[in-house]
């Protein structure tokens, strides 16, 4: 049996014998959106509980928030349609009145090759653009969130009359989902503010696929009222990065719905956990860096055997992706060290990614197809491995019939045992 599976920008072809009883598991297909300039107008036409832009009184400035590359987000294309409809809503907006906010949270603010690769060039010659930098960028305070979060937001975002977030709205390891005002709150938001809303991840509800009762979602969308986001724009892609769903209006409302058709695309149902899973992140941008891949990682874990092995496909181009992940995690030789340090220090982002790996590292056996140098990737705990070889290794270290899992798009899709016992770490 031959499985293809994304890795990076290409693919890697891997083969299992008759001795392995493999299961694909897959996301949902959905029929796909075809127009999307159509989808947009109808969005913005019929916006959730909100009144069309037309209706509302001319903002005298818009900032708009949108994803950075590390997220498949179609922006080339929806952001110019929506540029269009507010210049027909508002035709007294300007162009020069309109501030494009590229948000990336802790990741590096883009460079001006990053921009163009994601941007139009027509939106970068014609608006403002910014490239978020959670760390030195000028910052409106807001106050605090009622869990003591603190929020700060990107200035250039904040000052803006009617403030618009664009996004994805994804299976997230503990925020619930992505979209709704999560492109502000984290997407634009200082590194106290991203610090202080993950250190929320703790929470037994603080997982994939839970949106009620979990306290780092809860708290996000805290944030985007405190902060006055007036509209979200979010879609839901399918595992080729096709829109399946799109919605615009209020940033809760478009979260509540967008959540549904979400979980039904990428909730899995599984009969039973796994001897060995195969985890492809979904390809570039995904798996664009080790950062990233972390969370194909989290979520395919829960398809696994406890103590089974899990073999990572993460071609990470860009190498690790956080400076201080890698500073961190460079300081330990096992996975039981980062928790006592953990015990002892509290939380911090960058540690709170190696904790991650770690809770992994320590429940199973991990190996990861990587183009990483396996210095490099040794010194975050894990080896370095030829799919196939480590694939055929396993197999040879099991008597009769061996359950496999192949997981195609390991960051998304997220799983929950038949039993309703729950499943993973």
């Amino acid at each position: 049996m031959d499985i293809t599976l994304k890795y990076g920008h290409s693919k890697k072809t891997l083969v299992f014998p008759d001795q392995a009883e493999v299961d694909v598991l897959e996301p949902t297909s959905l029929p796909l959106i075809e127009d999307l300039a159509e989808a947009m107008d109808g969005a913005l036409d019929r916006p959730l509980q909100l009144p069309r832009l037309e209706e509302r009184a001319a903002p005298a400035s818009v900032s708009i928030a949108v994803p950075d590359e590390t997220r498949p987000f179609p922006t080339k294309t929806l952001l110019p349609l929506l540029l269009a409809r507010l210049h027909r809503a508002y035709p007294s907006l300007r162009p020069e009145d309109v501030t494009i906010v590229v948000g990336g949270g802790l990741h590096p603010p883009h460079d001006r090759e990053a921009l163009e690769r994601i941007l139009p060039e027509e939106v970068l010659a014609d608006y403002t653009v910014v490239p978020h930098d959670a760390k030195r960028a000028p910052m409106t305070d807001y106050g605090n969130t009622s869990r003591g979060t603190p929020v700060f937001v990107n200035k250039a975002f904040a000052d803006g009359d009617m403030k618009i977030v664009m996004g994805l709205l994804d299976p997230h390891q503990f925020a619930g989902f992505t979209g709704g005002a999560k492109g502000m709150a984290v997407g634009c938001a200082g590194a106290k503010t991203i610090q202080g809303n993950h250190a929320l991840m703790f929470h037994e509800k603080a997982q994939a696929g839970v949106r009620e009762g979990n306290p780092v979602r809860e708290d996000l969308n805290e944030m985007g009222r405190m902060a006055g986001v007036y509209l979200a724009v979010n879609v839901v892609l399918d595992k080729n990065k096709q829109v399946v769903g799109l919605w615009a209006g209020n940033p809760e409302a478009v979260l509540a719905a967008g959540a549904e058709v979400c979980a039904s695309v990428y909730g899995v149902t599984i009969e039973h956990q796994y001897d060995i899973v195969i985890a492809s992140c979904g390809g570039h941008p995904k798996d664009i860096c080790l950062y990233q891949a972390q969370k194909g990682l989290n979520l395919s874990s829960r398809a696994a055997e406890p103590g089974g092995k899990i073999l990572l496909l993460a071609s990470c181009g860009q190498g690790i992706g956080d400076e201080d992940y890698f500073e961190y995690v460079c300081r330990f030789d096992e996975p039981v060290e980062v928790f006592e340090d953990f015990k002892q220090n509290g939380f911090r982002m960058g540690a709170h990614k190696a904790f991650l790996f770690s809770r992994t590292l320590n429940a199973f056996e991990v190996a990861v197809a990587t183009e990483l140098d396996q210095s490099v990737l040794g010194s975050c705990m894990m080896t370095k491995a030829d799919p196939q070889e480590r694939i055929d290794s396993w197999l040879k270290s099991f008597e009769g019939r061996v359950r496999v899992g192949v997981v195609p798009n390991a960051n998304a899709t997220y799983f929950t045992l038949a039993s309703g016992g729950g499943s993973g770490e």
